[in-house]
């Protein structure tokens, strides 16, 4: 983790609480202002609201004689703006379409991820109070509450993005605020292979295995890139298929023209009305999917998803947290046991090797780069274990220029799938020609197509 500690000088930072002095001065005229202006100062436009601060700042400044230039004006007057009339010190983060995550832990302490580094931000709040305060008029559209009684609040919001707060007494050192942002365009199996999220053989590898409906779990850990890449693996889907999507907090966004999206309910105030990801899975199966998509595995409703795999809904995918494909086999068998599973350990491993036909690792390196750093295939069971082969593996190395580089280890294995066999198996050629010598290390993906 990188952070942005440099400190001001001395004349900058004098500069700064000079004017984070007049603003707070400034922001409290303008709220005896709008006391006196009553109901109405709340039909106005948002350029009616800029335009009376810009008035009513140049005017509190003149009778004040506070030593502002024109520039430092028009800052406070910016500044004051987004905070009555928007969304304070937030609404330039959220606008920047580089910054991935907003992560706030009391109201001294910002800090940002871009190109998944975390670097601290001069974003100035008051207090605390000023936070709870834009917190609250994120949430209030939404109709979620946050006080003593409700300390921990987690929301979708409008434009896109997952909100996530503690507050005391939960949160000790004051609100504990993390806002996960999602582009607006997904990104495309082209994009991320500009990227090097992967290269080109795993690109046409994962291609092939989505449209042959192999059946894929996106294993990583938080914010390696899973959305993003299930997103990506979207493209690949036939447009005259139905896709239903299930998640806690909709992230997912499919370029696909028939998507159905479904998001569950938390219960209310009186603790009912709950709609769980499971009774969801379960109501999708009646919907005529051609393909589930579970956002993410966390609970019971990996037993519905591994039913609804054998039994005829092939191409589904889903994401879950783990840090290898073996662990996250593991922890499929551990959330089939929190969901009361009463069959025998050998019974259940049958039903998670039959459902599943690839897991696709990706990782977060230390320097932010999102990778995918494993595809490996589920083979079937050998003693009383689920056996699997790893087709490509992402290892570092360091170039002649003493700088990081990517590459995959091919493996050299062929997909086992059967779903895969139309691309796997040679054409015949006819009996007048004769048949050309094997490769070294076959490759159904680095034919010619």
């Amino acid at each position: 983790m990188r952070m942005d500690s440099t400190p001001l000088h001395h004349d900058e930072q004098r500069d700064s609480e000079r004017l984070l002095s007049a603003r707070q001065a400034a922001y409290e005229h303008l709220l005896n202002r709008i006391e006196e202006l009553g109901a109405e100062f709340g039909r106005w436009s948002r350029q009616a609201i800029q335009e009376f601060v810009v008035l009513e700042v140049n005017s509190f400044v003149r009778l004040q004689r506070l030593a502002l230039n024109e520039g430092e004006i028009r800052e406070v007057s910016d500044a004051l703006t987004k905070e009555l009339a928007g969304l304070g010190p937030l609404e330039d983060l959220l606008a920047d379409p580089t910054v991935e995550d907003i992560l706030i832990n009391g109201h001294e302490n910002v800090f940002v991820s871009r190109r998944g580094v975390l670097e601290r931000q001069h974003v100035h709040f008051t207090d605390n109070q000023h936070v709870l305060r834009i917190v609250r008029r994120i949430l209030a559209p939404l109709g979620r509450r946050l006080d003593e009684s409700v300390p921990m609040v987690d929301a979708r919001l409008p434009g896109g993005g997952r909100l996530n707060v503690v507050i005391n007494p939960l949160s000790v050192d004051g609100p504990a605020v993390s806002i996960r942002k999602f582009r607006q365009d997904p990104l495309k199996p082209h994009d991320l292979l500009q990227l090097n999220t992967f290269n080109e053989e795993i690109h046409d590898l994962l291609r092939r295995a989505v449209q042959a409906r192999c059946n894929i779990v996106i294993s990583g850990g938080t914010s390696s890139g899973k959305t993003s890449l299930l997103n990506a693996l979207a493209f690949f889907i036939s447009e005259d298929e139905r896709i239903i999507t299930i998640e806690d907090t909709a992230e997912l966004s499919l370029n696909h023209p028939h998507v159905v999206r479904l998001e569950t309910r938390n219960s209310g105030y009186d603790g009912t009305g709950e709609i769980s990801v499971r009774e969801l899975l379960r109501n999708s199966l009646r919907m005529r999917p051609d393909r589930v998509v579970v956002g993410e595995v966390r609970g019971a409703e990996v037993m519905d998803m591994l039913q609804a795999m054998n039994t005829g809904h092939d191409g589904s995918m889903a994401t879950i947290h783990a840090n290898s494909p073996r662990e996250c086999l593991y922890r499929m068998e551990m959330l089939a046991g929190f969901a009361g599973f009463q069959g025998s350990e050998d019974s259940l491993r049958r039903q998670i090797s039959s459902a599943l036909d690839f897991i696709v690792q990706i990782g977060r390196l230390p320097n932010g780069a999102r990778r995918v750093v494993s595809v490996t295939e589920i083979t079937g069971m050998g003693d009383g274990v689920i056996t699997m082969q790893e087709l490509y593996r992402h290892e570092t190395f360091v170039d002649e220029n003493q700088e990081d580089q990517d590459r995959w280890i091919s493996m050299g294995i062929l997909p086992h799938s059967r779903k895969l066999a139309a691309f796997r198996d040679p054409t015949p050629l006819p009996q007048s020609e004769p048949a050309p010598r094997a490769p070294a290390t076959p490759s159904f993906w680095n034919r010619r197509r």
